[in-house]
């Protein structure tokens, strides 16, 4: 069979098809449910979020009484969980077209001050919520004629930023693993689309964790003026799945950030992330990062040295 890139497997005709999408309740999981639903997907909506699962369900179903909607309460992160997820769904709709791995996590703090245990709560949802997925759902996608898997990684899956250690970990590894599975489902009728979205407001700077508060909240107030509404995230990721599209950069930023890191790999990445924090006009957070620096390293008994500019 073709490589992915020329043999593309999309799914154009969605009326009837099963659709899970994590992370469902909000954000860019809500738009696509509420886009699916309009392309005649049936549709099982996976949260922690209860409530917003319940409201987003009245309302699918008041659209559309035709349709078949399934909520399931599960923290991505957990193994045993998204084993019996995989089983639920299926009991629930009898097969499964599509795989949208969504759910995720924000984390801002320099590295010596990311904790072991933010760590793993953002590798739990981010990417390992994203293997689960992959891993229980591969053997029900592939009984179908045909079926595509989404995994949304980030622009911080392209260009790495000081204080994003583990978000930025989590994200090129969610990159990692969906190239790999570019390659070894060539030969099979699963495609796949990567998804690198720039800023999309959503709740997600909201609910972030970090050793900053008042960041955050500068942060989250920016992405509420200036992000892009997930209604225009998720219309592109529909399309993409509708063409068997590889490879999807959602925002200008992120398609010259792409060009800019791949042509110079180190100065690059250096540039964009500047020019990021310009933007979102948080300048000061490079002196209070290496300032924390300066303070590990002094702890740590190394001799300090001045911060570069």
């Amino acid at each position: 069979m073709a490589s992915v890139g020329s043999d593309r497997r999309g799914i154009r005709q969605l009326r009837g098809k099963v659709a899970v999408i994590t992370g469902a309740a909000s954000g860019i999981g809500r738009a696509l449910a509420i886009g699916l639903s309009t392309r005649g997907c049936h549709l099982a909506l996976v949260d922690l979020d209860a409530d917003g699962l319940a409201r987003l369900h009245r309302e699918l179903t008041a659209a559309d009484g035709a349709l078949t909607v399934s909520t399931h309460v599960a923290d991505v992160a957990n193994e045993a969980r998204m084993r019996d997820l995989a089983g639920e769904v299926i009991a629930a709709h009898g097969a499964v077209h599509v795989l949208v791995n969504n759910a995720g996590v924000a984390h801002e703090a320099a590295f010596p001050q990311t904790t072991i245990g933010s760590w793993q709560h953002v590798l739990g949802v981010n990417l390992w919520g994203v293997i689960y997925g992959c891993h229980f759902f591969l053997p029900h996608l592939a009984k179908v004629e045909r079926a595509h898997i989404v995994n949304l990684s980030s622009f911080l899956g392209l260009v790495a930023m000081p204080g994003q250690s583990a978000y930025c970990t989590s994200k090129f590894a969610v990159r990692g693993l969906s190239e790999c599975l570019w390659e070894e489902l060539r030969t099979t009728s699963v495609g796949l689309t990567l998804v690198h979205p720039g800023a999309v407001a959503t709740n997600i700077m909201t609910r972030a964790q970090g050793d900053d508060p008042e960041l955050l909240q500068r942060l989250g107030r920016w992405y509420e003026r200036h992000a892009m509404p997930p209604e225009r995230a998720s219309a592109r990721i529909i399309r993409a799945i509708e063409r068997g599209t590889p490879r999807l950069l959602i925002a200008p930023e992120v398609a010259f950030g792409d060009r800019l890191k791949r042509l110079l790999p180190v100065v690059g990445n250096r540039m964009v992330s500047d020019a990021v924090i310009r933007i979102l006009g948080v300048g000061d957070m490079r002196a209070t990062r290496a300032a924390q620096w300066q303070e590990t390293m002094v702890d740590s008994g190394s001799e300090p040295k001045p911060p570069r500019r």
